[in-house]
């Protein structure tokens, strides 16, 4: 277990200390904290953003995704390094950097849970009221937000992971599979590795190489990692190549989004809603041209992406503010108010379910998917400024701290999602200026 930890945040050589497991071999599973973190990263948007920019440019930003997949390698490597040498949670980190942090990551989690909640619902809401149409798609969000609330309620972690990886395998039987019914171009796809940004594209291009595969839910990792009883350096080759291999199977599923928006939208030569109804409009052109059972395959691929973030959300996000709440009155990371079924984090659950239910009264306005993604946009360079921090000097043993490139990278983290924030700030703000 976690124990009370000093907020001067000095070097602990955790290698030393003998583990509760009687000091096994750390061994990496197939399914693991690294497989949550990326299916709960991938969600609805995710995949409208990657078959909107195939169907407009084919797989001319390939690289683009490929290059997406490596930076969140690196960001949440160093989110899970950072908990494994120092034993602190990512949020004891960020206290160390000064109150700043607090103040920015408080009212941050409020708003943004309050906002992910009724789009979450919504977004699995949506392949469901397309299959039974009898049943209105308010209902239909509400039914989900319910049924993701009862799993994180009374499910342990250990359950958690199990039905991840069930959602997981749909979406990867779905999607990749229809990837493969629509015959990719693979010289094609070998061009789109050289990187370059078609005219006009450079909102697509930064959107799939920052936005695809997480935000808030990316430090969530380190917490998972503790859930899962890795949380001593010895599981640090584990924990890495549980990171690197699900955001390998991440970069295949956005690859095989990427191939249907080049093989079938744009062949059909539709364009689709920037919002989650895209998805459905590609539905009725794959069993238009497919059938319906590879139509109803990917709404069932579709509702799986989308829950898997419900619940991965209703869980990670949970543990997160319920250890900036037990910090916050003085109870040490780890506390059991503080972890799974303890009451800051049953409280964050509550906040995450049936607030947000009023905002889906209001029928998922465009005011709202704006206010998700300003909102996700500003995560991100906080996440890669702070790691810099964290991940440098003395609050983190020679040893496991940052090398240059990995400072290079998150510095081009912190440079593209910088870029990202502000580009969604104007098209936000844009509209109330416009004559």
């Amino acid at each position: 277990m976690v124990t009370a930890h000093n907020a001067s945040l000095e070097p602990v050589d955790h290698a030393a200390t003998v583990d509760d497991d009687g000091g096994a071999p750390a061994k990496w599973k197939v399914v693991g904290p690294g497989l949550v973190v990326a299916a709960t990263g991938v969600g609805a948007a995710d995949m409208v953003a990657t078959l909107v920019a195939g169907s407009k440019y084919g797989y001319g930003l390939l690289w683009a995704v490929i290059l997406g997949v490596v930076l969140k390698i690196v960001l949440v490597e160093g989110a899970g390094r950072f908990t494994l040498a120092t034993g602190k949670t990512i949020f004891e980190g960020w206290r160390s950097l000064g109150k700043w942090t607090t103040w920015y990551f408080g009212p941050y989690i409020m708003i943004w849970g309050f906002v992910y909640g009724a789009t979450a619902m919504s977004s699995a809401a949506l392949p469901l009221a397309a299959l039974f149409p009898a049943v209105p798609l308010t209902a239909w969000a509400v039914i989900m937000g319910l049924l993701g609330f009862v799993m994180v309620w009374f499910g342990r972690y250990s359950f958690f992971e199990k039905i991840t990886a069930v959602l997981v395998g749909l979406m990867f039987v779905t999607v990749v599979g229809l990837a493969i019914i629509a015959a990719p171009n693979i010289p094609e796809m070998v061009t789109g590795l050289v990187p370059m940004i078609p005219d006009g594209g450079i909102l697509y291009t930064l959107a799939l190489a920052g936005g695809v595969g997480g935000t808030i839910t990316l430090a969530a990792y380190g917490y998972w990692l503790r859930e899962k009883g890795w949380y001593t350096p010895k599981w640090m080759k584990v924990m890495r190549i549980d990171n690197s291999m699900a955001y390998v199977l991440t970069g295949i599923f956005v690859i095989a989004m990427l191939i249907v928006g080049a093989e079938v939208v744009r062949a059909a030569g539709i364009s689709l809603s920037a919002d989650d109804t895209g998805l459905l409009e590609l539905t009725t052109v794959l069993r238009e041209k497919y059938g319906d059972v590879v139509g109803v395959g990917f709404l069932v691929g579709f509702w799986a992406a989308s829950f898997s973030s419900i619940i991965g959300v209703w869980n990670g996000v949970s543990l997160m503010f319920a250890d900036f709440w037990g910090n916050m009155r003085g109870k040490a990371s780890g506390h059991p108010d503080t972890r799974i079924g303890g009451k800051y984090f049953r409280f964050y659950v509550l906040w995450l379910t049936f607030p947000p239910m009023l905002l889906l009264l209001l029928g998922k306005p465009i005011g709202l998917i704006l206010a998700y993604g300003v909102l996700g946009s500003l995560f991100m360079p906080f996440l890669a400024i702070t790691l810099l921090g964290l991940l440098n000097g003395k609050r983190i043993s020679a040893q496991w701290a940052n090398k240059l490139p990995t400072n290079i990278a998150l510095g081009v983290c912190a440079l593209l999602f910088g870029i990202l924030g502000v580009q969604q700030l104007v098209v936000a703000i844009a509209p109330a200026f416009a004559v």
